[in-house]
């Protein structure tokens, strides 16, 4: 499975790191272009390759870690978007609520990349605390998963747990997507489980 993240600023960079220390190859793409994402190959150099917008998206998963208003302008940018999973890790801070339509973000997201599989995960914590080592007091940092399909969250919880974390599955889109959205209830919760 290939894996590629949208969004090269604190988000996106802080999970590039998770990946780089797990061992797993990642590209990264923003709106500059590979040249601006020199610093993150030369830091972890062999796991992590600056791709173009066009090239990122043709990843098996990708990750949008960019602000929430730049998600349609991705969708836009990929031609097919059927069979990949896209894992939501945006959050809503200054979205109006009205452009929400009363739905979770990762909905609107959904319904945007049409045909994809949609996940919302790696949004919940501070990029500082993202990109720190997911291991502490013995035990592992949390990271919670939502999703309408089985296996797109499955691929995503084995994801989560590769990079250190400890996946909880918390449901669907509909069920548990607001839990995640901004002032989310589980939003912000630095969450270690043991054992």
């Amino acid at each position: 499975m290939t894996y590629s993240i949208i969004g090269s600023g604190n988000v996106g960079s802080a999970l590039a790191r998770q990946f780089a220390r797990s061992g797993i190859a990642v590209g990264i793409a923003n709106t500059r272009g590979p040249d601006s994402i020199e610093a993150l190959k030369n830091e972890f150099a062999g796991y992590v390759t600056p791709l173009s917008l066009q090239d990122a998206i043709k990843a098996d998963v990708v990750i949008l870690a960019i602000p929430f208003a730049a998600h349609k302008a991705v969708a836009r940018a990929g031609a097919q978007w059927a069979g990949k999973i896209v894992v939501d890790a945006m959050n809503t801070y200054g979205v109006p609520p009205e452009e929400l339509k009363g739905q979770p973000s990762s909905a609107v997201v959904a319904s945007a990349f049409e045909g994809a599989r949609v996940v919302k995960s790696l949004n919940q914590l501070p990029a500082k605390l993202l990109a720190a080592d997911p291991v502490e007091h013995g035990g592992r940092r949390v990271m919670f998963l939502a999703g309408d399909e089985t296996r797109a969250v499955a691929s995503i919880a084995k994801l989560v747990g590769d990079l250190g974390f400890a996946p909880v599955v918390l449901g669907t889109l509909g069920e548990a997507g607001t839990l995640l959205d901004k002032g989310g209830a589980l939003v912000l919760q630095n969450l270690i489980k043991q054992g």
